[in-house]
């Protein structure tokens, strides 16, 4: 399975370098310099194309690349949307078990801490104000709820049992 774990957002400067929204818990590693890295138009296509990291740097809060052989801002334009990708198998187990990867969630049924099932994880959308589950409700009244990913309403998750039990605030599952 493919995980995305960074989006090129727009062009920086004249120079080729690209504006990455980092989609990992460890930039440092997957986009250090000399790192070999795929990525691929979203949509357009599952082939991935190679780019090695010539540089990276920190610029406000967002992460800077230059690939090798991108040198132009029309060049790094062109870029704009690719998505960077590894396949799930090249993943370290988490050591923590309170951590999981955004593959290891997508699919589990979500459950009602009296048993009641709410849907299913479609993704798992990261904001700057944290981590949301993105839940197809299982009576298909809504194309989505919005549940934070915050231990105060995730009361557990059971990858042996595929299943994600909440305790959602009053309201919060209802429509608008």
């Amino acid at each position: 399975m493919e995980l995305v774990i960074g989006r090129i957002a727009k062009s920086h400067g004249i120079k080729g370098e690209v504006v990455v929204d980092v989609r990992t818990d460890e930039p440092d590693d997957r986009f250090a310099v000399g790192t070999v890295i795929h990525g691929r138009k979203p949509r357009v296509t599952t082939d991935t194309a190679p780019y090695t990291v010539e540089a990276a740097r920190e610029h406000s809060g967002r992460l800077l690349l230059r690939l090798e052989g991108i040198g132009t801002r029309e060049a790094a334009d062109a870029l704009r949307g690719t998505l960077f990708v590894i396949e799930s198998d090249d993943l370290e187990p988490s050591d923590d078990p309170d951590e999981f990867y955004d593959h290891e969630l997508e699919g589990l049924t979500v459950r009602l801490v009296d048993g009641d099932t709410v849907g299913t994880v479609r993704e798992v959308l990261h904001s700057a104000a944290g981590e949301l589950l993105s839940i197809r409700p299982a009576d298909g009244s809504r194309t989505e709820l919005l549940v934070p990913f915050v231990a105060a309403i995730v009361t557990s998750v059971s990858l042996a049992d595929k299943t994600v039990t909440i305790d959602p605030p009053e309201g919060l599952l209802d429509p608008e």
